[in-house]
């Protein structure tokens, strides 16, 4: 089960980037594989595991958006790799290493499992940002939108290789083909064996001498792609989520980027949202207040709804309609939220002789001067709802 990202890293919910760096720091030094030395494999086996959960606390904790999210949502946010997006779980920990502690401080390979590191490079594709404007029809029922990004394409000549004749080039002779070279450098720890690029073909283990002439060998060119994105009924307003791979193409066949989703709710001329609830105002008139009665209002499927208006309904009462809001971003609860109808009293600005004549009448009746228990007025009645 996982731990809180706040006690991995043993900080507070408010602690500032600097503290949660140093304690990252902390861990990373403590949990690094160069520091087990003789353990077993059982403790080397812990720490590694330890090492690992600081790293994934720090990638989101480390980055703004990322810890909203968390904040918000903790492990079933949008982004937590169970919702509807990517993961937040996508990182490379010799990167977050390299961001503390610089190049110098050793990577990940002690350790066992895989590391980008380790064998020739693999380009990713830088990510893109897509802001989305949505309206509450469209979160109510969800909706799949389809966008013209322009962005970097697999070059079609060389279908993403970089080599003219489509071979991805010849093996680099100083890496043999593994795209790192070895050196060994005093560090924090002591002597150490660093592996990095090999500085002849950048790490990618393969020497490109015959390029493509129209991407120049980088496998990719500047194009337009149509992208379908499939948004879920019951977002909200500022939530973000990533479409694996419809980012920018990665250089000589590398794992393409991701499109980062930004919600904005457009402002909606009927209803207001509260969470899954959605507010209606009712201007009522006053004899149908005052009487009762069946009035019409709208719902956010765009059809009508018939309503009982009970006689004597006061301004600022609030009517709730079980069930009639937004539905809940899957995951994240169940049913639908409710439609709530504030009542407000319209009071004509001009009136008639007859429509005079029959208010003069009514002002002197007990029911028009206010509560003779309270001894209030109906004006100070209406004020005090607001």
């Amino acid at each position: 089960m996982k731990r809180d990202y706040y006690e991995v890293l043993g900080v507070s919910k408010t602690a500032s980037a600097d503290e949660i760096k140093k304690a990252y720091r902390n861990l990373a030094i403590q949990y690094h594989p160069d520091r087990q030395g003789s353990k077993s494999d059982k403790e080397k086996a812990e720490a590694e595991a330890k090492f690992k959960e600081a790293a994934e606390a720090y990638n989101v904790l480390s980055d703004d958006a990322k810890r909203k999210q968390y904040d918000q949502f903790g492990f079933d946010g949008p982004n937590m790799g169970g919702g509807f997006g990517g993961g937040f779980g996508d990182f490379d920990i010799n990167d977050i290493l390299n961001s503390v502690f610089g190049n110098g401080f050793g990577g990940f390979g002690g350790f066992s499992g895989n590391s980008s590191s380790h064998g020739p490079r693999v380009y990713k594709g830088a990510d893109l940002r897509l802001k989305v404007h949505m309206t509450l029809e469209e979160i109510n029922e969800g909706v799949t939108k389809k966008f013209k990004v322009h962005k970097h394409v697999t070059c079609p000549d060389c279908h993403g290789s970089g080599s003219a004749d489509d071979s991805g080039g010849v093996t680099c002779q100083d890496c043999h083909g593994s795209g790192v070279v070895y050196r060994t450098q005093r560090t924090m720890f002591g002597m150490m064996q660093t592996q990095t690029d090999c500085p002849k073909c950048g790490g990618e283990g393969k020497i490109i001498k015959n390029k493509c002439k129209k991407c120049g060998g980088a496998g990719v060119v500047e194009g337009d792609e149509i992208v379908e994105i499939n948004i879920p009924e019951g977002i909200g307003d500022g939530m973000m989520f990533s479409v694996k791979g419809k980012g920018n193409a990665a250089p000589r066949g590398g794992v393409a980027g991701d499109i980062q989703v930004f919600i904005v709710e457009d402002e909606h001329k009927t209803f207001i949202r509260d969470g899954q609830d959605l507010i209606y105002n009712l201007l009522l008139d006053f004899p149908t207040a005052a009487l009762g009665g069946d009035v019409e209002i709208p719902t956010i499927e765009g059809g009508r709804l018939k309503i009982h208006i009970d006689a004597g309904t006061q301004p600022g009462k609030t009517l709730r309609l079980r069930a009639k809001g937004l539905p809940a971003l899957r995951r994240y609860g169940t049913g639908r939220g409710d439609l709530l109808v504030n009542v407000s009293i319209y009071v004509p600005q001009t009136l008639s002789k007859d429509e005079h004549k029959a208010l003069e009448k009514m002002k002197d009746s007990d029911n028009f001067k206010g509560d003779a228990k309270t001894k209030k007025s109906i004006f100070e009645r209406f004020r005090s709802y607001f």
